[in-house]
């Protein structure tokens, strides 16, 4: 059924350490603007997915100028990152959320479309391999393979959002903030120079 294999296929896509999915998670933990980060990439990953199905994919894949820009623009992206969670990591009393007040949510916002639309790889998951696979399902079928892919984002951000949540009790020690601080330094700049490279 169209609708259960986009779902499955855009689950095994999306679950997997990246730093969209450490961004969400890390917002979580902080309970800070959770709705608009999780509806930002739900709605992100919808558009992407809608653009792979209408042919953008097509498109996307011809232009070697746009995928140089993805992929440099979104390398520089993840070192700013890193840095600016290593630098967390060395002041372990500003790691629990009562020592700062949140951050605005236009920041927030902003560095969630940056760790989404900034990752070369995003498109080549959603716009290019979701919607090649979508339109082997036929008029019909692709638009319901689509709404699988979808609908498995929606569930995926949300639980990573929310569900995260459970994990407080564990991250009201700054050790705790500082051990995942300096994992999400570590990430980000393998991720940044995995894409220099690759």
């Amino acid at each position: 059924m169209p609708l259960l294999a986009g779902f499955a296929t855009a689950l095994s896509l999306i679950v997997a350490i990246g730093a969209q999915n450490v961004f969400v998670l890390r917002q979580g933990l902080r309970r800070e603007h959770v709705l608009p980060v999780v509806l930002t990439c739900a709605l992100s990953d919808a558009l992407l997915i809608a653009g792979g199905i209408l042919g953008l994919g097509a498109l996307l894949t011809r232009s070697q100028l746009a995928l140089d820009i993805a992929k440099f623009g979104g390398a520089a992206f993840l070192y700013a990152y890193a840095f600016l969670a290593a630098k967390r990591a060395f002041n372990p009393g500003a790691m629990t959320a009562a020592d700062h007040g949140p951050a605005a949510l236009r920041s927030v916002v902003l560095a969630c479309l940056g760790f989404t639309y900034l990752n070369p790889h995003v498109y080549l998951d959603t716009v290019v391999l979701l919607g090649s696979l979508a339109n082997q399902r036929g008029t019909d079928g692709r638009w319901l393979y689509g709404l699988g892919a979808v609908t498995a984002s929606f569930t995926w951000f949300f639980s990573l959002g929310f569900f995260s949540r459970k994990l407080s009790t564990l991250f009201a020690r700054p050790r705790a903030w500082q051990l995942l601080d300096s994992s999400i330094a570590l990430l980000m700049t393998t991720l940044a120079t995995w894409m220099l490279l690759s």
